[in-house]
Formats: structure tokens, sequence, C-alpha cells
């Protein structure tokens, strides 16, 4: 890497073009990382969550309070928006100009930049490992409550006596906070592993009901606040351990807990990234920057800080992808047909090699870290064109985003079961060639098609796989990372009273195979999956049916024809 042409993260932050990232091209160069292999370790017993039982009820109001936040910010979008049009009203030119990136000019295909490890770890070290010394919590429903607009920087509170400027906050118990304290003198230390183990032991005293000074009072929100910020002091623990697979849980669960804090996603996206899991640390970044903004945060180095790091990670996803390639195409009206081939075509002589199927994505808007703005009316879009070596891939793609309900189905009997050799071989085709490809593809799409194409049915019906394997810890890191996908839909897009039914049922589900809890009622991905099936068949019923009409058809035509020329000849 050459240390000479990279430039600093403070330079890189206090340029002079404080609203863009410019890329740079240099794209062949390949990224040196800071962990090395992990090492698979045996996991200690995990500690119930806390609230657990709650989580789903408190789902409906997190619904509430985010579609609050939404209007308000849908407010003063239509006030820029309603400015603009009255500035291009009174400017012409305007409008000359943002007709530059539409699909009628020349295809511009964007380059993703180098970012050096240097700067992803200064991201780290400025954003990540923060607020070390203090205990820091974010009580969102007490924001709310007070008529204070909620905010995602955390309240401190380092004595739980004296708490200037913040005496509305709930109390935390006194007994949590000497372990809390405890804990973070021993990170202070560098005793990681002590303070893991005392993290531990709070996190088990929160769960006996031991969070706030006046338990009975308390809402369920206050004290998943507080379990959210024990966990993500589990997280920096393993993290400075350099145990990236022992954190990984705890870092699902701080979402899982509290998904409105951009920390907690910004925490998953460097586990992700430790563990070499770059599409999936890109998408946690995105939401991070996103959860930033819609939480009222206003601190531009920080958003620009953090759209860095997911620009570094989708440069890292792309480098290290062999079985597909990606371009990138800007464009500002609706997409024809014609356009779509127009980008096909560049896609095939830019990238030769991976032309055995080329899939474009249709579902939902893409952004760029280069140019994303959260509050520009509208944002920058952008086309993405997938190119594969293998056309089986591209295929099945195709074929789950034209599908309400998504299922992976290659079944030589669709309603018999699967003997083990099938299960592992789905088991492999999915965790290595599906779920890569769909998280490579939600790490620029902020909000797409919540039943199709989202990500999170494919993993907990890959969950059901590893479960048949009794691969448990793959199992619990699977449902995990999907509970806290799902938690965190709502602050992400708009669903409707049925998706929202879905949601609490796919997460009541997902909390009872976590638990170990059975019932006589299938789990929901499960019964998803064989609507799938049944859709499948009848789908293949259908086809065979038309084929062997056509068939038949032709047939007749020619057995009429030649009964036409045996009478002509005689």
């Amino acid at each position: 890497m050459d240390s000479g042409s990279s430039r600093n993260l403070e330079n890189t932050v206090n340029r002079d073009c404080p609203d863009q990232l410019v890329p740079k091209i240099n794209t062949n160069k390949k990224m040196s990382t800071l962990a090395s292999q992990p090492r698979i370790l045996e996991t200690s017993q995990e500690v119930k969550k806390s609230c657990g039982d709650k989580q789903v009820e408190i789902t409906v109001e997190r619904i509430k309070m985010t579609k609050s936040i939404k209007e308000k910010h849908s407010n003063d979008l239509e006030k820029v928006a309603f400015k603009r049009k009255a500035e291009n009203e009174e400017n012409p030119a305007g409008k000359k100009e943002a007709k530059i990136t539409e699909l009628d000019s020349t295809l511009i295909t964007m380059p993703l930049p180098h970012i050096p490890l240097k700067n992803i770890m200064d991201v780290e070290a400025k954003l990540v490992y923060v607020d070390e010394e203090a205990v820091s919590y974010e009580f969102v429903e007490s924001f709310v409550s007070t008529g204070i607009r909620p905010s995602c920087q955390a309240a401190e509170i380092v004595d739980p006596l004296h708490v200037p400027n913040f005496s509305f906050l709930p109390q935390i118990d006194k007994w949590l906070q000497l372990a809390l304290k405890d804990a973070s003198s021993c990170y202070r230390q560098k005793k990681y592993a002590v303070a893991a183990g005392q993290f531990r032991t709070a996190l088990e005293l929160c769960s006996k009901g031991a969070a706030l000074g006046k338990p009975f009072e308390a809402s369920a929100e206050d004290i998943a606040s507080v379990a959210s910020f024990i966990e993500t002091k589990l997280v920096t623990c393993y993290l400075r351990m350099r145990k990236p697979d022992l954190a990984l849980n705890h870092a699902h669960r701080s979402i899982v807990l509290n998904p409105a804090y951009f920390r907690n996603h910004l925490r998953q996206a460097t586990v992700f990234r430790c563990l070499e899991r770059y599409s999936e640390a890109a998408r946690s970044a995105m939401i991070a920057d996103y959860m930033f903004w819609l939480c009222g945060g206003s601190e531009q180095c920080i958003s620009k800080l953090i759209k860095l790091y997911w620009q570094a990670m989708i440069e890292e996803a792309i480098t290290r992808a062999e079985s597909f390639s990606v371009m990138y195409t800007p464009f500002a009206t609706k997409i024809r047909a014609d356009k779509i081939e127009k980008v096909r075509e560049v896609f095939t002589k830019t990238h030769p090699a991976y032309v055995e199927y080329i899939y474009t994505d249709l579902q939902g808007v893409h952004m760029l870290p280069q140019t994303v703005d959260w509050s520009s009316f509208p944002p920058q879009q952008y086309l993405l064109t997938l190119g594969f070596k293998n056309k089986e891939d591209g295929k099945f793609l195709e074929k789950l985003s034209s599908r309400k309900l998504p299922t992976f189905t290659e079944h030589k009997t669709p309603f018999g079961l699967l003997t083990k050799e099938d299960t592992v071989r789905h088991m492999e085709t999915m965790g290595k060639r599906i779920l890569p490809i769909l998280d490579f593809i939600r790490s620029t799409q902020l909000n797409g098609s919540f039943h199709g194409c989202s990500g999170v049915m494919e993993k907990l019906q890959y969950a059901s796989l590893l479960s048949r394997l009794q691969r448990v810890k793959e199992q619990s890191q699977v449902i995990n990372q999907a509970m806290a996908e799902l938690a965190t839909i709502p602050y992400l897009q708009d669903i409707s009273q049925e998706e929202t039914e879905l949601l609490q049922s796919l997460m009541a589900d997902a909390m009872d195979t976590l638990e170990g809890r059975r019932n006589d009622k299938e789990r929901v991905w499960n019964t998803i999956q064989k609507v799938g099936r049944i859709e499948d068949f009848l789908y293949q019923l259908e086809d065979n049916f038309l084929k062997t009409k056509k068939l038949r058809t032709a047939r007749r035509q020619k057995t009429k024809l030649k009964r036409l020329q045996t009478v002509q000849q005689s």
C-alpha cells in the first residue's frame, strides 16, 4: 500500500467539499485487514436477553415513534423541495444541469476509490471505541416524553446521584452501577477478558430486573437501553481481544434492544469487517449514517466519517468478489427497457469475463456514499448491474425478485423431506452463493421490498438448514442477525399493517427459536418456504402443460400438412 499517495483521514474530513466524497480511481489495489483469520472458540453460555419477552410488544410502539419522526423529516424535505423548485423556475439552467446523469447521455460507470486501512482504523477509534471511561445510555422514550427531540447522542451518566443537565432521565440500579464501574475500570486497565466477564455479570443482573432504580415504574424501552449499552461494551471488549466471532451475537442484540442508536450499527459493521464480511459491514455502516441523520444528528464530521467507512467496505467487497462483477450507473428519470439494454451492452464491454448471466436490479433505489445526502430530495439514484460467471446464480436472483414470497427451492421431490446430503448441499449453496450476493445488493440499497429479496427471510430459512444439521452456534448467529434486521426495518421504510403483523410474527418465532421453545406450529419462514414450493410446483405444472400443448399443436399441424401434401400428390 502506497502510504505517500493515500490521504490522511483528517484531510479527508476537513477538505473544502464537505458534501461529497470524491472518488479516486484505484480499484485494482486490495486493502490489508487488521485481524487475522479468527479462531473458532467455544462460546460461553449465552446470557438470556433482557426484556426478551417484551421485545415483540414494543415493536408497534417503535413503529409509531418512527413514523412521527419520518413525518417531521418529510415535512422538512417538502419545504426544501418547494424552495428548490422556486429557485429552478427562476434559474432554468438548474434543470439543464440536473439532466446530466440521465441515461440519454453517455453512460457513466462509477469507479470506487481505495481507502487506506489507516483511515478505517481512525474511524473506528473515533466512533466505535468511544466513551470508554463513561457509562452511556440512550433513553429514547424519555426524550420523546419530555418534548425534547430524540437524539442519537447518548446521555452520559458517570454517577447515578449526580446527573448534570439530565435530571429527567431514569436512574440505573445502584448494584448494577457498581458492577459497571468495576468492569469499566478493568477495561481501562486493558484487562479485557476480566472486563468481559464482569460485563456479562452486569447483563445477568439486568436480565433479573436490576436495571433501573425503580423497576416497576420503568418502561421496556429504558430497560432495553441499559441492556443494549452493556451488550455494546461486550462488543468492544471482544474486539479489543481480537475475537470478533464472540462479539457478533452481542452486536446483533445491541441493535435488537436499541435499533435507533447509530453507534450500535457501526459497531456491528466493525465486527463484520474483522470477520471479513465486507458487504454486511457496508450495509451496517450505511444504516448507521441514516440513523444518525434520522435521529437528529447534525455533526457533519461524524457523517463524513461513517460514509468513508461505508465507502471502504463497498470497495473491499467488490475487490474480493470472485463469482460476480458489478457496475453502478447514475440515472435521474424512469428507466425504459431500451436503456437497460444499453447498460447491459456497456457492462458486457467493461466486464467480458462475467457475462454468463447479467442481472439488473429494479427492486429498489441504490445509493453510493460518494454522493448520498439523506436530506436531499430526491437522492442521487444508481442502477445496479451484476454479471455472473455462474448462470444459475443470476437466474435465482431473477426468480427471487419476481416472487412475493422469497424461498430457495431446488427440491427433486417438492413436498418430500430433505435428506442429510440434500440439506448440506442446500446449505452450502445458500451460504456460499446466494446470501453473499443478496448481502452485496443490500449494501447500497437502504429500503427495498420487505417481502421479496429482503434478505431476512432467506437468512431465517438458512438458519433452519443449520438447525437440521445441529450447527447450533451458527444458527444462533444467523437468527440474531435476522432479529437485528427485523428490528431496524420500521426505521428504514414505511410498512403496511399486513407487513407489521408479519414482522411481529417473525420476531416472535425468532425469539422462541433462540430460547429453545418449541410448539406444534411451524415457524413463519418455514411456512413461507412451503408456500413458495407450492408456487414453484404450480408454475412448473403450468410450464409443462403449455409446452405439451405447444408440442401437440405442432404435431397436429405437421400431420395436417402431410395429409394435404398426400392429397395433392394423389
